[in-house]
Protein backbone atom coordinates (compact mmCIF):
# COMPACT_ATOMS: atom_id res chain seq x y z
CA UNK A 1 0.00 0.00 0.00
CA UNK A 2 1.16 3.50 -0.69
CA UNK A 3 2.10 5.73 2.21
CA UNK A 4 -0.44 8.36 3.12
CA UNK A 5 0.59 11.97 2.71
CA UNK A 6 -0.82 12.74 6.16
CA UNK A 7 1.06 11.55 9.24
CA UNK A 8 -0.52 10.72 12.59
CA UNK A 9 0.98 10.96 16.05
CA UNK A 10 -0.42 7.73 17.40
CA UNK A 11 0.62 4.54 19.13
CA UNK A 12 -0.92 1.21 18.18
CA UNK A 13 -0.58 -1.98 20.25
CA UNK A 14 -1.01 -5.34 18.53
CA UNK A 15 -1.41 -8.57 20.51
CA UNK A 16 -1.56 -11.46 17.99
CA UNK A 17 -3.04 -14.78 19.00
CA UNK A 18 -0.24 -17.35 19.25
CA UNK A 19 -0.70 -18.85 15.80
CA UNK A 20 1.21 -18.13 12.60
CA UNK A 21 -2.07 -17.61 10.74
CA UNK A 22 -2.88 -14.70 13.07
CA UNK A 23 0.62 -13.37 13.63
CA UNK A 24 1.79 -13.05 10.02
CA UNK A 25 -1.10 -10.85 8.76
CA UNK A 26 -0.81 -8.66 11.87
CA UNK A 27 2.88 -8.19 11.12
CA UNK A 28 1.86 -7.02 7.65
CA UNK A 29 -0.68 -4.71 9.30
CA UNK A 30 2.00 -3.30 11.60
CA UNK A 31 3.96 -2.23 8.54
CA UNK A 32 0.93 -0.41 7.20
CA UNK A 33 0.62 1.50 10.47
CA UNK A 34 4.33 2.32 10.40
CA UNK A 35 3.96 3.58 6.84
CA UNK A 36 1.23 5.94 8.05
CA UNK A 37 3.56 7.42 10.67
CA UNK A 38 2.25 5.53 13.72
CA UNK A 39 4.30 3.94 16.46
CA UNK A 40 3.69 0.21 16.90
CA UNK A 41 4.17 -2.09 19.88
CA UNK A 42 3.67 -5.83 19.47
CA UNK A 43 3.07 -7.92 22.58
CA UNK A 44 3.94 -11.61 22.40
CA UNK A 45 5.55 -14.45 24.39
CA UNK A 46 9.24 -15.40 24.71
CA UNK A 47 9.06 -18.38 22.33
CA UNK A 48 7.25 -16.34 19.66
CA UNK A 49 9.43 -13.24 19.95
CA UNK A 50 12.33 -14.41 17.71
CA UNK A 51 9.94 -14.86 14.76
CA UNK A 52 8.49 -11.37 15.27
CA UNK A 53 11.91 -9.77 15.83
CA UNK A 54 13.15 -11.29 12.58
CA UNK A 55 10.07 -10.12 10.67
CA UNK A 56 10.54 -6.53 11.86
CA UNK A 57 14.34 -6.47 11.65
CA UNK A 58 14.32 -3.97 8.79
CA UNK A 59 12.04 -1.48 10.56
CA UNK A 60 13.03 1.38 12.85
CA UNK A 61 13.49 0.20 16.44
CA UNK A 62 12.18 3.58 17.61
CA UNK A 63 8.92 3.15 15.71
CA UNK A 64 8.36 -0.60 16.19
CA UNK A 65 9.01 -2.32 19.51
CA UNK A 66 8.32 -5.84 20.79
CA UNK A 67 7.38 -6.66 24.39
CA UNK A 68 7.10 -10.24 25.63
CA UNK A 69 5.02 -11.48 28.54
CA UNK A 70 5.07 -14.96 30.11
CA UNK A 71 3.08 -17.80 28.58
CA UNK A 72 1.04 -19.71 31.20
CA UNK A 73 3.05 -22.90 31.56
CA UNK A 74 1.68 -26.07 33.20
CA UNK A 75 -1.94 -24.95 32.76
CA UNK A 76 -2.80 -27.56 30.13
CA UNK A 77 -1.75 -31.22 30.51
CA UNK A 78 -0.11 -32.50 27.35
CA UNK A 79 1.38 -29.21 26.19
CA UNK A 80 5.15 -29.34 26.73
CA UNK A 81 6.99 -26.38 28.24
CA UNK A 82 8.14 -24.01 25.51
CA UNK A 83 5.22 -24.73 23.16
CA UNK A 84 3.64 -21.30 22.75
CA UNK A 85 2.10 -21.46 19.28
CA UNK A 86 -0.69 -23.61 17.87
CA UNK A 87 1.42 -24.84 14.94
CA UNK A 88 3.77 -26.48 17.47
CA UNK A 89 1.06 -28.39 19.34
CA UNK A 90 1.62 -32.17 19.39
CA UNK A 91 -2.09 -32.74 18.61
CA UNK A 92 -5.01 -30.70 17.32
CA UNK A 93 -7.01 -32.03 20.26
CA UNK A 94 -5.06 -29.53 22.35
CA UNK A 95 -6.14 -26.51 20.27
CA UNK A 96 -9.04 -25.35 22.42
CA UNK A 97 -7.30 -26.11 25.74
CA UNK A 98 -4.34 -24.10 24.46
CA UNK A 99 -6.62 -21.24 23.40
CA UNK A 100 -8.44 -21.19 26.73
CA UNK A 101 -5.15 -21.23 28.65
CA UNK A 102 -4.17 -17.90 27.06
CA UNK A 103 -6.79 -16.21 29.24
CA UNK A 104 -4.29 -16.59 32.10
CA UNK A 105 -2.10 -14.04 30.31
CA UNK A 106 -4.54 -11.21 30.97
CA UNK A 107 -2.91 -9.84 34.18
CA UNK A 108 0.58 -9.75 32.64
CA UNK A 109 -0.88 -8.19 29.50
CA UNK A 110 -2.54 -5.42 31.49
CA UNK A 111 0.67 -4.75 33.43
CA UNK A 112 2.62 -4.52 30.17
CA UNK A 113 0.16 -1.97 28.79
CA UNK A 114 0.64 0.22 31.85
CA UNK A 115 4.36 0.51 31.11
CA UNK A 116 3.84 1.73 27.53
CA UNK A 117 3.45 5.26 26.19
CA UNK A 118 -0.14 6.44 25.69
CA UNK A 119 -2.00 3.93 23.52
CA UNK A 120 -4.27 5.16 20.71
CA UNK A 121 -5.91 1.80 20.05
CA UNK A 122 -5.38 -1.93 20.46
CA UNK A 123 -5.70 -4.79 17.96
CA UNK A 124 -6.21 -8.22 19.53
CA UNK A 125 -8.66 -11.11 19.75
CA UNK A 126 -9.02 -11.17 23.55
CA UNK A 127 -11.50 -9.46 25.84
CA UNK A 128 -10.08 -6.28 27.33
CA UNK A 129 -11.47 -3.13 28.95
CA UNK A 130 -9.29 -0.06 28.73
CA UNK A 131 -9.66 3.64 28.11
CA UNK A 132 -8.95 3.41 24.39
CA UNK A 133 -10.59 1.70 21.38
CA UNK A 134 -9.98 -1.99 20.75
CA UNK A 135 -10.23 -3.65 17.36
CA UNK A 136 -10.78 -7.38 17.01
CA UNK A 137 -8.72 -9.36 14.51
CA UNK A 138 -9.72 -12.99 13.97
CA UNK A 139 -7.90 -13.60 10.70
CA UNK A 140 -10.85 -14.59 8.52
CA UNK A 141 -13.28 -12.98 6.10
CA UNK A 142 -16.74 -11.43 6.52
CA UNK A 143 -18.45 -14.37 4.78
CA UNK A 144 -18.01 -16.88 7.65
CA UNK A 145 -18.81 -14.15 10.18
CA UNK A 146 -22.09 -13.23 8.48
CA UNK A 147 -23.15 -16.81 7.73
CA UNK A 148 -22.11 -18.05 11.18
CA UNK A 149 -24.07 -15.28 12.87
CA UNK A 150 -27.22 -16.08 10.90
CA UNK A 151 -26.86 -19.79 11.61
CA UNK A 152 -26.54 -19.10 15.34
CA UNK A 153 -29.35 -16.53 15.52
CA UNK A 154 -31.77 -18.79 13.65
CA UNK A 155 -30.63 -21.97 15.44
CA UNK A 156 -30.19 -23.70 12.09
CA UNK A 157 -27.97 -26.41 13.56
CA UNK A 158 -30.63 -27.52 16.04
CA UNK A 159 -33.06 -28.88 13.46
CA UNK A 160 -33.78 -32.52 12.59
CA UNK A 161 -31.48 -32.54 9.56
CA UNK A 162 -28.64 -35.05 9.37
CA UNK A 163 -25.05 -33.85 9.64
CA UNK A 164 -24.62 -33.83 5.85
CA UNK A 165 -28.08 -32.60 4.78
CA UNK A 166 -28.11 -29.17 3.16
CA UNK A 167 -29.73 -26.37 5.18
CA UNK A 168 -30.83 -23.04 3.69
CA UNK A 169 -29.30 -19.96 5.32
CA UNK A 170 -31.85 -17.33 6.29
CA UNK A 171 -31.37 -13.97 4.50
CA UNK A 172 -29.03 -15.68 2.01
CA UNK A 173 -31.34 -18.38 0.59
CA UNK A 174 -28.93 -19.29 -2.21
CA UNK A 175 -26.41 -20.45 0.39
CA UNK A 176 -26.67 -24.02 1.65
CA UNK A 177 -24.67 -25.29 4.62
CA UNK A 178 -24.52 -28.50 6.65
CA UNK A 179 -24.03 -29.13 10.34
CA UNK A 180 -20.60 -30.54 9.53
CA UNK A 181 -19.52 -27.18 8.13
CA UNK A 182 -19.21 -26.06 11.76
CA UNK A 183 -17.01 -27.25 14.59
CA UNK A 184 -18.81 -29.22 17.29
CA UNK A 185 -18.13 -26.39 19.75
CA UNK A 186 -20.47 -24.16 17.72
CA UNK A 187 -23.22 -26.07 19.48
CA UNK A 188 -23.22 -26.54 23.24
CA UNK A 189 -23.09 -30.16 24.39
CA UNK A 190 -23.85 -30.76 28.04
CA UNK A 191 -22.65 -34.37 27.74
CA UNK A 192 -19.20 -33.42 26.46
CA UNK A 193 -17.09 -31.36 28.88
CA UNK A 194 -14.49 -30.39 26.26
CA UNK A 195 -17.13 -29.19 23.79
CA UNK A 196 -18.91 -27.27 26.52
CA UNK A 197 -15.67 -25.55 27.52
CA UNK A 198 -14.98 -24.62 23.89
CA UNK A 199 -18.57 -23.42 23.48
CA UNK A 200 -18.23 -21.16 26.52
CA UNK A 201 -14.98 -19.76 25.14
CA UNK A 202 -16.66 -19.01 21.81
CA UNK A 203 -19.47 -17.21 23.60
CA UNK A 204 -16.98 -15.06 25.51
CA UNK A 205 -15.33 -14.21 22.20
CA UNK A 206 -18.68 -13.11 20.79
CA UNK A 207 -19.24 -10.82 23.78
CA UNK A 208 -15.74 -9.38 23.40
CA UNK A 209 -16.40 -8.71 19.72
CA UNK A 210 -19.67 -6.93 20.40
CA UNK A 211 -17.95 -4.67 22.94
CA UNK A 212 -15.17 -3.75 20.51
CA UNK A 213 -14.83 -0.54 18.52
CA UNK A 214 -14.65 -2.56 15.33
CA UNK A 215 -13.17 -5.50 13.44
CA UNK A 216 -10.08 -5.34 11.26
CA UNK A 217 -10.67 -7.79 8.42
CA UNK A 218 -8.01 -9.21 6.11
CA UNK A 219 -10.19 -8.92 3.02
CA UNK A 220 -11.22 -6.30 0.48
CA UNK A 221 -14.65 -4.92 -0.26
CA UNK A 222 -14.82 -6.03 -3.91
CA UNK A 223 -14.29 -9.65 -2.84
CA UNK A 224 -17.39 -9.87 -0.63
CA UNK A 225 -19.56 -6.74 -0.89
CA UNK A 226 -22.82 -8.51 -0.02
CA UNK A 227 -21.47 -9.99 3.21
CA UNK A 228 -19.50 -6.90 4.23
CA UNK A 229 -22.59 -4.73 3.79
CA UNK A 230 -24.75 -7.22 5.67
CA UNK A 231 -22.33 -7.36 8.57
CA UNK A 232 -22.01 -3.59 8.81
CA UNK A 233 -25.75 -2.88 8.55
CA UNK A 234 -27.27 -5.83 10.41
CA UNK A 235 -24.59 -7.14 12.76
CA UNK A 236 -21.56 -5.23 13.94
CA UNK A 237 -19.30 -3.94 15.21
CA UNK A 238 -18.13 -2.32 11.99
CA UNK A 239 -15.83 -4.39 9.79
CA UNK A 240 -12.91 -2.47 8.29
CA UNK A 241 -11.62 -4.34 5.21
CA UNK A 242 -7.94 -3.42 4.86
CA UNK A 243 -6.55 -6.39 2.93
CA UNK A 244 -5.18 -8.38 1.38
CA UNK A 245 -2.47 -7.55 3.94
CA UNK A 246 0.03 -9.76 2.13
CA UNK A 247 -0.07 -7.37 -0.84
CA UNK A 248 1.95 -4.84 1.15
CA UNK A 249 5.28 -6.48 0.37
CA UNK A 250 4.30 -8.71 -2.55
CA UNK A 251 5.93 -6.55 -5.21
CA UNK A 252 9.13 -6.31 -3.18
CA UNK A 253 9.14 -10.07 -2.66
CA UNK A 254 8.80 -10.70 -6.39
CA UNK A 255 11.61 -8.29 -7.20
CA UNK A 256 13.92 -9.85 -4.60
CA UNK A 257 13.25 -13.46 -5.64
CA UNK A 258 13.61 -13.28 -9.41
CA UNK A 259 15.50 -15.55 -11.77
CA UNK A 260 18.81 -13.87 -10.88
CA UNK A 261 18.86 -15.32 -7.36
CA UNK A 262 22.13 -17.14 -6.68
CA UNK A 263 20.85 -19.16 -3.75
CA UNK A 264 17.54 -20.63 -4.87
CA UNK A 265 15.78 -23.32 -2.84
CA UNK A 266 15.63 -26.67 -4.61
CA UNK A 267 11.87 -26.36 -5.02
CA UNK A 268 12.22 -23.06 -6.91
CA UNK A 269 14.86 -24.57 -9.17
CA UNK A 270 12.48 -27.45 -9.85
CA UNK A 271 9.64 -25.03 -10.66
CA UNK A 272 11.96 -23.05 -12.94
CA UNK A 273 12.68 -26.25 -14.83
CA UNK A 274 8.97 -26.96 -15.24
CA UNK A 275 8.42 -23.43 -16.51
CA UNK A 276 11.14 -23.88 -19.10
CA UNK A 277 9.44 -27.10 -20.21
CA UNK A 278 6.12 -25.30 -20.51
CA UNK A 279 4.60 -27.62 -17.88
CA UNK A 280 1.92 -26.63 -15.36
CA UNK A 281 2.33 -27.58 -11.71
CA UNK A 282 -0.21 -28.28 -8.97
CA UNK A 283 0.91 -27.00 -5.56
CA UNK A 284 -0.30 -29.00 -2.53
CA UNK A 285 -0.21 -27.83 1.10
CA UNK A 286 -2.63 -28.24 4.00
CA UNK A 287 -1.29 -25.61 6.39
CA UNK A 288 0.72 -25.80 9.59
CA UNK A 289 -2.01 -27.35 11.76
CA UNK A 290 -4.04 -29.83 9.70
CA UNK A 291 -3.23 -33.47 10.35
CA UNK A 292 -3.72 -36.20 7.75
CA UNK A 293 -3.62 -39.84 8.78
CA UNK A 294 -1.07 -42.17 7.21
CA UNK A 295 -3.93 -43.86 5.35
CA UNK A 296 -5.19 -40.54 3.97
CA UNK A 297 -1.68 -39.52 2.91
CA UNK A 298 -1.39 -42.75 0.96
CA UNK A 299 -4.67 -42.00 -0.85
CA UNK A 300 -3.43 -38.53 -1.73
CA UNK A 301 -0.19 -40.01 -3.05
CA UNK A 302 -2.06 -42.58 -5.14
CA UNK A 303 -4.41 -39.97 -6.57
CA UNK A 304 -1.54 -37.66 -7.52
CA UNK A 305 0.45 -40.50 -9.07
CA UNK A 306 -2.48 -41.69 -11.16
CA UNK A 307 -3.37 -38.18 -12.31
CA UNK A 308 -0.10 -37.82 -14.24
CA UNK A 309 -0.11 -34.14 -13.27
CA UNK A 310 3.08 -32.33 -12.24
CA UNK A 311 2.94 -31.48 -8.53
CA UNK A 312 4.88 -29.91 -5.67
CA UNK A 313 3.66 -31.32 -2.35
CA UNK A 314 4.66 -29.85 1.00
CA UNK A 315 4.19 -32.47 3.72
CA UNK A 316 3.88 -31.35 7.32
CA UNK A 317 6.37 -32.81 9.74
CA UNK A 318 4.57 -34.26 12.75
CA UNK A 319 5.96 -33.97 16.25
CA UNK A 320 7.88 -37.11 17.12
CA UNK A 321 7.47 -38.56 13.63
CA UNK A 322 9.08 -38.34 10.23
CA UNK A 323 7.76 -35.91 7.65
CA UNK A 324 7.03 -38.72 5.23
CA UNK A 325 4.79 -40.82 7.50
CA UNK A 326 2.31 -42.52 5.22
CA UNK A 327 4.51 -42.01 2.15
CA UNK A 328 7.22 -44.27 0.79
CA UNK A 329 10.53 -43.72 -0.98
CA UNK A 330 9.18 -45.93 -3.74
CA UNK A 331 6.39 -43.40 -4.33
CA UNK A 332 8.86 -40.54 -4.60
CA UNK A 333 10.96 -42.59 -7.03
CA UNK A 334 7.94 -43.42 -9.21
CA UNK A 335 6.90 -39.76 -9.54
CA UNK A 336 10.43 -38.40 -9.84
CA UNK A 337 10.65 -35.85 -12.60
CA UNK A 338 7.02 -34.75 -12.45
CA UNK A 339 6.44 -34.72 -8.72
CA UNK A 340 8.39 -33.30 -5.77
CA UNK A 341 7.71 -33.91 -2.07
CA UNK A 342 9.11 -31.19 0.18
CA UNK A 343 9.58 -31.88 3.90
CA UNK A 344 10.72 -28.46 5.06
CA UNK A 345 9.41 -24.93 5.42
CA UNK A 346 8.72 -23.21 2.11
CA UNK A 347 7.81 -19.68 1.07
CA UNK A 348 4.26 -20.45 -0.02
CA UNK A 349 3.62 -17.06 -1.56
CA UNK A 350 6.75 -17.35 -3.68
CA UNK A 351 5.58 -20.74 -4.92
CA UNK A 352 2.11 -19.50 -5.78
CA UNK A 353 3.54 -16.51 -7.64
CA UNK A 354 5.75 -18.78 -9.76
CA UNK A 355 4.69 -18.88 -13.40
CA UNK A 356 4.56 -22.68 -13.53
CA UNK A 357 2.05 -23.04 -10.67
CA UNK A 358 -1.49 -23.12 -12.04
CA UNK A 359 -3.42 -24.85 -9.27
CA UNK A 360 -3.46 -25.10 -5.47
CA UNK A 361 -4.83 -28.09 -3.53
CA UNK A 362 -5.52 -26.30 -0.26
CA UNK A 363 -7.13 -26.67 3.17
CA UNK A 364 -8.67 -23.22 2.60
CA UNK A 365 -7.14 -21.43 5.54
CA UNK A 366 -7.97 -17.79 4.87
CA UNK A 367 -4.34 -16.68 4.48
CA UNK A 368 -3.80 -19.42 1.88
CA UNK A 369 -6.98 -18.45 0.05
CA UNK A 370 -5.85 -14.82 -0.17
CA UNK A 371 -2.36 -15.82 -1.30
CA UNK A 372 -3.86 -17.94 -4.06
CA UNK A 373 -6.27 -15.21 -5.17
CA UNK A 374 -3.54 -12.57 -5.24
CA UNK A 375 -1.36 -14.91 -7.32
CA UNK A 376 -4.23 -15.62 -9.73
CA UNK A 377 -4.08 -19.37 -8.96
CA UNK A 378 -7.34 -21.39 -8.76
CA UNK A 379 -8.02 -23.57 -5.73
CA UNK A 380 -8.95 -27.21 -5.31
CA UNK A 381 -10.63 -26.96 -1.91
CA UNK A 382 -10.19 -29.59 0.77
CA UNK A 383 -11.11 -27.95 4.12
CA UNK A 384 -9.94 -29.55 7.35
CA UNK A 385 -10.94 -27.53 10.41
CA UNK A 386 -12.15 -24.25 11.96
CA UNK A 387 -13.92 -21.94 9.46
CA UNK A 388 -12.22 -23.62 6.49
CA UNK A 389 -15.42 -25.39 5.41
CA UNK A 390 -17.19 -22.05 5.08
CA UNK A 391 -14.15 -20.63 3.30
CA UNK A 392 -14.35 -23.53 0.84
CA UNK A 393 -18.00 -22.77 0.13
CA UNK A 394 -17.08 -19.13 -0.40
CA UNK A 395 -14.25 -20.07 -2.78
CA UNK A 396 -16.28 -22.53 -4.85
CA UNK A 397 -19.90 -21.35 -4.64
CA UNK A 398 -19.62 -17.58 -4.21
CA UNK A 399 -16.36 -16.38 -5.77
CA UNK A 400 -16.24 -19.34 -8.18
CA UNK A 401 -12.43 -19.36 -8.16
CA UNK A 402 -12.03 -23.06 -7.43
CA UNK A 403 -13.37 -26.58 -7.40
CA UNK A 404 -13.87 -28.96 -4.47
CA UNK A 405 -13.06 -32.56 -3.61
CA UNK A 406 -15.76 -34.87 -2.27
CA UNK A 407 -15.43 -37.29 0.60
CA UNK A 408 -16.08 -41.01 0.12
CA UNK A 409 -19.67 -40.66 1.41
CA UNK A 410 -20.48 -38.40 -1.56
CA UNK A 411 -20.55 -35.17 0.45
CA UNK A 412 -18.14 -32.25 0.45
CA UNK A 413 -17.84 -32.08 4.21
CA UNK A 414 -15.62 -33.82 6.76
CA UNK A 415 -14.60 -37.32 5.82
CA UNK A 416 -12.15 -39.55 4.00
CA UNK A 417 -11.17 -38.70 0.41
CA UNK A 418 -10.44 -41.61 -1.92
CA UNK A 419 -7.66 -41.50 -4.49
CA UNK A 420 -10.11 -41.83 -7.38
CA UNK A 421 -11.98 -38.67 -6.37
CA UNK A 422 -8.80 -36.72 -5.89
CA UNK A 423 -7.43 -37.89 -9.25
CA UNK A 424 -10.64 -36.81 -10.99
CA UNK A 425 -10.70 -33.34 -9.44
CA UNK A 426 -6.98 -32.74 -9.97
CA UNK A 427 -7.39 -33.48 -13.68
CA UNK A 428 -10.48 -31.27 -13.83
CA UNK A 429 -8.69 -28.33 -12.26
CA UNK A 430 -5.45 -28.63 -14.21
CA UNK A 431 -6.68 -29.86 -17.59
CA UNK A 432 -10.45 -29.47 -17.95
CA UNK A 433 -12.72 -26.70 -19.19
CA UNK A 434 -14.03 -26.09 -15.66
CA UNK A 435 -10.48 -25.49 -14.56
CA UNK A 436 -10.11 -22.86 -17.25
CA UNK A 437 -13.30 -21.15 -16.05
CA UNK A 438 -12.09 -20.78 -12.47
CA UNK A 439 -8.60 -19.82 -13.65
CA UNK A 440 -10.07 -16.90 -15.59
CA UNK A 441 -12.25 -15.84 -12.65
CA UNK A 442 -9.44 -15.89 -10.08
CA UNK A 443 -7.30 -13.62 -12.29
CA UNK A 444 -10.12 -11.08 -12.25
CA UNK A 445 -10.08 -11.07 -8.45
CA UNK A 446 -6.28 -10.85 -8.44
CA UNK A 447 -6.57 -7.60 -10.39
CA UNK A 448 -9.21 -6.26 -7.99
CA UNK A 449 -7.04 -7.18 -4.98
CA UNK A 450 -4.11 -5.26 -6.42
CA UNK A 451 -6.26 -2.18 -7.00
CA UNK A 452 -7.83 -2.36 -3.52
CA UNK A 453 -4.54 -1.82 -1.66
CA UNK A 454 -3.15 0.90 -3.89
CA UNK A 455 -3.55 4.55 -2.96
CA UNK A 456 -7.20 5.49 -3.41
CA UNK A 457 -8.34 1.84 -3.46
CA UNK A 458 -11.08 0.51 -1.17
CA UNK A 459 -8.71 -1.05 1.39
CA UNK A 460 -6.37 1.96 1.33
CA UNK A 461 -9.32 4.25 2.06
CA UNK A 462 -10.67 1.93 4.76
CA UNK A 463 -7.37 1.92 6.64
CA UNK A 464 -7.08 5.69 6.37
CA UNK A 465 -10.63 6.09 7.68
CA UNK A 466 -9.89 3.75 10.59
CA UNK A 467 -6.89 5.84 11.61
CA UNK A 468 -8.73 9.13 11.16
CA UNK A 469 -11.66 8.02 13.28
CA UNK A 470 -9.59 6.64 16.14
CA UNK A 471 -6.62 9.02 16.20
CA UNK A 472 -7.40 11.88 13.85
CA UNK A 473 -4.93 14.08 12.07
CA UNK A 474 -3.46 16.11 14.90
CA UNK A 475 -1.72 18.51 12.56
CA UNK A 476 -5.01 19.44 10.88
CA UNK A 477 -6.73 19.75 14.25
CA UNK A 478 -3.96 21.99 15.51
CA UNK A 479 -4.16 24.21 12.43
CA UNK A 480 -7.94 24.57 12.73
CA UNK A 481 -7.91 25.40 16.42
Amino acid sequence: MATSNSQHEGHVVLFPFMSKGHTIPLLHLSRLFLARGLRVTIITTPANRPFIDQSLADTSSAAATVVDIPFPQDTVPGIPVGIESTDKLPSLDLFFPFTISTEHMQPDFERALQTLPRVSFLVSDSATKFGFPRFVFYGFANFPMAVGTLVAENRLLEGPESDTELITVTQFPWIKITKKDFHESFRDSSTDAAQHEAFEFNMRSVVATVRSFGMIVNSFYELEPVFTDYWNTECGPRAWCVGPLLQLSQDDDINSTNDEDDDKPMWIEWLDQKLEEGSWVLYIAFGSQAELSAEQLQEVAKGLENSNVNFLWVVKKKSGATASDGLTKEFEERVKGRGMVVKEWVDQRRILMHGSVQGFLSHCGWNSVLESICAGVPILAWPMMAEQHLNARFVVEEMKVGRRVETCDGSVVKGFVKSEELEKMVKELMEGDKGEEVRKKVKEFADLASKAVKEGGSSWRSLQSLIDETIGNKEEKSMSS
